[in-house]
């Protein structure tokens, strides 16, 4: 198939995309592909929250799902409403919600013609910024690549923001301007200070689909969130009580109409949905009228009969909750405030209602974790495994900014995949275990941890070909004194880098 019969293939099956033309427009980018830029609660928002300003339209293009396909094709990349080349755009937004996604933001800058560095860029390219859940923690890697970063939530900063850069004469000017916003970083004029991220007006509350499409993730799922924020206090989390005060409640009335008509599955997406007190309201409220219902951020502590009962009403056949911590002393650590107890009375509940599985979450490499702890959960696990089929999904720790364990270092390719080797033969047979890369994990950190010397390094690994090779070639690459962004912990023979 070629690119434009894939993109019209995309089009076609779309409900609720915004065909609009305006004298002012925007291509909005986002650096991975369509079916994961589609599933971003986000990114669907700011699109519908442009195309909502008067003279004004987004319109939509992403990494290609073959990027070398579409290079050998001699095809600019293109935005999806008007097959126009970005780079005719005056304005080009980014949404980055991973470390990671700054290479397809790069891939995405070189297929539209455009320098990926802002120093090479002239009066002649488009102005470039970001925005998207990275600014929550970190993103001076994104520094090199765009002219400004708008910082949290950014619901209602969009209009000013836009605004200021279409109502200034120069590249120059819009940037003297946007710099004197609060929530506005100009890589060229603030150094490395980051700004206070921005928190929307309640009354900009909730975010919601504008476009379902089967082509996504979530396949055909409306997705809204009946909150933001989360009130507990994870040591490891972003999204903890201290960012922007915390929880923020949306009524069951609003949230339900919301949801159109012709959505028949739809997701609730939050960091903390199950504290939302009218929670089971919300859930059997959809159920009651057919709908398949998916909730994100299942608390075990949370879980009671009325909800697991709702739950599989909607259409659930996994229950998914998190133990973060290997284990009891491990999660005290982070305080992520569960206990034995409630996960397994969670696989009692998942029994009781006939859900098929449990699945639970955890991380391996936690600051302070040793042998014993992966231990506990392989037997923890055999436990619970025999009340219910149980899935373990396994992610190695990254410490990032904004949070309390900040700075703390990266345990090491080698010690995560022993731990995970352990953990794996400790339950085989018993436990499904599903673990995330512990070589791209360190990758992650050592963005997380990094500035723009680091987002110039991933410049070169994707210049090289993208492999984990060329990308831990390229951190290696980096002065001595910046080795606190990859150094595993003292005592680890296995150095910086860990292959």
């Amino acid at each position: 198939m070629g690119v434009r019969a894939e993109i019209t293939a995309y089009l076609r099956d779309e409900i609720g995309a915004i065909d609009k033309e305006a004298p002012e427009s925007v291509a909005l980018v986002y650096p991975s592909p369509y079916r994961v830029a589609m599933s971003s609660l986000g990114y669907q928002t700011i699109y519908r929250t442009i195309n909502s300003i008067d003279g004004m339209a987004a319109h939509r293009a992403f990494l290609p799902d073959d990027i070398e396909a579409w290079r050998h094709s001699g095809m600019p990349l293109v935005t999806y409403e008007r097959l126009r080349p970005v780079s005719d755009y005056p304005v080009i937004a980014f949404s980055v919600a991973y470390e990671t996604e700054l290479a397809g933001l790069i891939e995405t800058l070189e297929l539209s013609g455009i320098p990926p560095l802002a120093s090479d860029r002239t009066s002649r390219h488009p102005i470039v910024f970001a925005g998207g859940p990275l600014t929550f923690s970190n993103p001076l890697p994104l520094a090199p690549f765009v002219d400004a970063i708008v910082m949290g939530e950014a619901d209602q900063s969009i209009h000013p923001v836009l605004r200021a850069i279409f109502d200034c004469d120069s590249r120059d000017s819009a940037l003297r301007t946007l710099a004197a916003h609060p929530h506005v970083f100009v890589s060229g004029l603030h150094g490395d200070i980051l700004p206070p991220i921005d928190k929307a007006d309640s009354q900009k509350l909730p975010a919601f689909s504008q476009i379902i499409t089967p082509h996504t993730e979530l396949r055909n799922m409306f997705l809204v969130e009946p909150e933001r924020g989360c009130h507990r206090g994870c040591t490891y989390c972003v999204m903890r009580r201290s960012t922007n005060d915390g929880m923020r409640v949306v009524k069951k009335e609003r949230v339900l109409s919301l949801v159109p008509d012709a959505a028949k599955r739809v997701g609730l997406v939050g960091a903390a949905t199950t504290d939302h007190p009218q929670i089971t309201e919300i859930v059997n409220a959809l159920a009651d009228t057919g709908r398949e219902v998916g909730l994100s951020s299942l608390r075990a502590d949370r879980l009671t009969d009325d909800l697991v009962a709702a739950l599989r009403r909607g259409g659930h056949r996994i229950l998914t909750t998190a133990s973060d911590g290997s284990s009891q002393r491990m999660r005290d650590a982070i305080q992520r405030g569960t206990s034995e107890e409630q996960l397994r009375r969670a696989a009692l509940l998942a029994r009781r209602h006939g859900l098929k599985r449990l699945k639970l979450y955890l991380m391996v490499g936690l600051p302070g974790e040793t042998d014993e702890d992966i231990d506990e959960m392989v037997e923890f696990g055999k436990e619970l495994s025999s009340l219910i089929p149980l899935s373990l999904g396994v992610a190695p720790f990254v410490a990032k900014r904004n949070t309390p364990l900040d700075g703390e270092p990266f345990a090491g390719i080698n010690l995560v995949d022993g731990r995970l080797q352990r953990l794996r033969r400790g339950v085989r047979g018993r436990v499904d275990v599903r673990a995330t890369s512990a070589r791209w994990a360190w990758v992650e950190y050592v963005l997380a941890q990094g500035g723009r010397a680091e987002g110039l390094a991933v410049l070169e690994a994707v210049k090289s070909g993208g492999r984990f090779s060329d990308w831990k070639r390229a951190f290696d690459a980096l002065p001595a004194d910046r080795s606190r962004r990859s150094l595993v912990r003292p005592g680890n023979r296995l150095g910086r880098a860990t292959a």
